[in-house]
């Protein structure tokens, strides 16, 4: 087998945006999509609740525009905010296009309409929220994957972990340019060179950066750590989103209670039975996440529970099983009835508003070099993601990357000359075990230092550790021969200290960063923009 490839567009990361983006570029352009383990790896093929669109007569563009800025907290960027909700229902159109089976409203004698079944989640003022009963990721994932796999020009490349981009400041070129990347082949064992004319971060989140998460195993960082080591910029990193509603169970790892169940009723509840919500927020189990989570972690240690309750059980229960079933199916395997009995949840980690500054169509600070998706800071979540807003991103900036790829062809060539990944001074490691502590070690103490409540000296603590864990893992990676533990293991100390730097820097609780040295908001809302040392090289 080569090591050395060529594609017109690499793309690195197999969910919702980084398949869109190859089926818009796919007729004209040989497109590569990487993903690290399976293709169906990524947080996209687990996301429950479904896509915020303004889709019924009675919502309006403004009206989504105006939840998603006061969901914010004052930091959400309008114009950006104001391209993708005004591209939802296209983008949606398109989703349908392309055979996602969206649920349907029903008649009275259980047949399908032809209208779409909206639902409404946390922070929308409206039911505008089309989803697929309550597996929309995977619904979405599935039908996009399919009709990748029916394209000749696009390539699916399964157990590849990237490794770092290839820049013009690491061949000693002059200019701020991307040709592609170093990856790990997992099969080969060997380092792969991967030239392209275009790259594409859409790796997601880093929400696996903390002990307690909605996340899948793959979501550590890559893409952010990645762009951030090339000398692009990184903003926000200090929002990270805590899902209030994780199912606690021993034998339940990182399974989500989708947002929708509050949607539809459910409510949460003490372990007396007593409601709490309506003691924090005027719209009780609708308010945003971030006011949700921190109700219930304040509950949790007021209280000294393990965890709060949510009940949906006082609906019908036919009415559940139609609207939630891979929740009542996969709480019935633990021993939970959600027709019968209220579901036992805390918050964990879920979604990283933070990321690669980009323009309106992804482009990042290197040329040639995109990331779209969660990687990415366009500006829509602010201090706060709303509901659902986020496969819509994906979606609406997946087709513009592609667009303006499209546009920017003549302006490109493919990159010659790529050198081979260099490991002539590097050995197999046989201490494996140091990796496995020090990503136990890292995550554990950003979720005790840097999770939903912070203080200045629980950051300057969590500082001190990821800045002798970052020496630790570079002597290491300098070393011995790269494997995805510790390709991933690397990127997460990235990413951490990016998190701790950029929640230092906030003098203030704003959105989903909250300190009790700063409980009060700024009148000015500034974004928390950090510049790597080579950003002006």
């Amino acid at each position: 087998m080569t090591s050395k490839h060529e594609y017109d567009v690499l793309v690195i990361g197999s969910g919702a945006a980084g398949l869109t983006l190859a089926l818009h570029l796919a007729s004209e352009l040989r497109v590569a999509v990487l993903s690290k383990g399976r293709l169906s790896e990524g947080s996209t093929y687990w996301a429950q609740g479904g896509v915020a669109g303004v889709l019924d007569d009675s919502d309006t563009v403004d009206a989504h525009v105006q939840d998603t800025l006061d969901a914010g907290g004052g930091l959400c960027h309008e114009e950006a905010v104001r391209q993708i909700v005004g591209n939802s229902r296209e983008a949606i159109g398109w989703l349908v296009d392309q055979g996602v089976p969206f649920t349907r409203e029903k008649r009275e004698d259980g047949s399908e309409t032809d209208d779409f079944h909206l639902t409404r989640e946390g922070g929308h003022s409206h039911r505008r929220i089309i989803h697929a009963a309550d597996a929309t990721g995977a619904a979405i994932f599935n039908t996009l994957l399919l009709r990748a796999q029916e394209h000749t020009n696009i390539e699916l490349l399964e157990d590849r972990v990237a490794v770092d981009l290839i820049t013009s400041q690491k061949l000693g070129r002059a200019g701020k340019r991307c040709f592609g990347a170093y990856i790990f082949n997992r099969a080969s064992g060997r380092v792969e060179t991967f030239g392209a004319r275009f790259t594409v971060l859409a790796t997601g989140g880093a929400s696996k950066v903390y002990l307690y998460t909605s996340n899948p195993d793959s979501a550590s960082g890559d893409g952010i750590a990645m762009a951030w080591r090339a000398g692009c910029r990184v903003a926000n990193m200090e929002f990270n989103q805590f899902h209030p509603t994780c199912l606690y169970h021993p034998k339940a790892k990182s399974f989500l209670i989708t947002e929708a169940l509050r949607g539809e009723g459910a409510l949460l509840k003490l372990p007396d039975g007593s409601r709490f919500m309506p003691r924090f927020d005027k719209r009780a189990e609708l308010a945003p996440r971030d006011i949700v989570a921190r109700a219930i972690d304040h509950e949790m240690k007021r209280l000294g529970l393990d965890c709060v309750y949510l009940d949906i059980s006082h609906k019908p229960a036919q009415f559940i099983r139609d609207h939630f079933p891979t929740v009542y199916e996969r709480c019935l395997t633990f021993g939970i009835d959600i027709t019968r009995e209220p579901i036992p949840v805390v918050p964990a980690a879920h979604y990283t508003c933070g990321g690669v500054v980009v323009d309106s169509a992804g482009q990042t600070d290197q040329a040639n070099l995109y990331a779209i998706g969660e990687t990415s800071f366009t500006g829509l979540h602010g201090a706060n993601r709303m509901a659902s807003n986020s496969l819509l991103e994906c979606i609406v900036y997946g087709r513009s990357a592609a667009h303006d790829i499209l546009e920017k062809l003549h302006t490109s060539s493919m990159p010659a000359d790529l050198p081979p990944w260099d490991e002539s001074q590097v050995t197999d490691s046989d201490e494996d075990v140091i990796i496995s502590h020090n990503w136990d070690e890292l995550r554990r103490f950003m979720w005790d230092y840097v999770g939903i409540v912070r203080t200045t000296k629980r950051l300057q603590r969590a500082k001190h550790r990821v800045d002798m864990l970052l020496a630790e893992i570079h002597e290491f990676y300098s070393n011995y021969r790269v494997t995805r533990d510790l390709l991933e293991l690397r990127n997460l100390a990235v990413v951490a200290d990016l998190i701790i730097r950029s929640a230092i820097l906030r003098r203030e609780s704003r959105g989903l960063h909250y300190t009790l040295d700063y409980p009060a908001m700024l009148d000015a809302a500034e974004d928390t923009i950090l510049s790597p040392p080579n950003a002006g090289d």
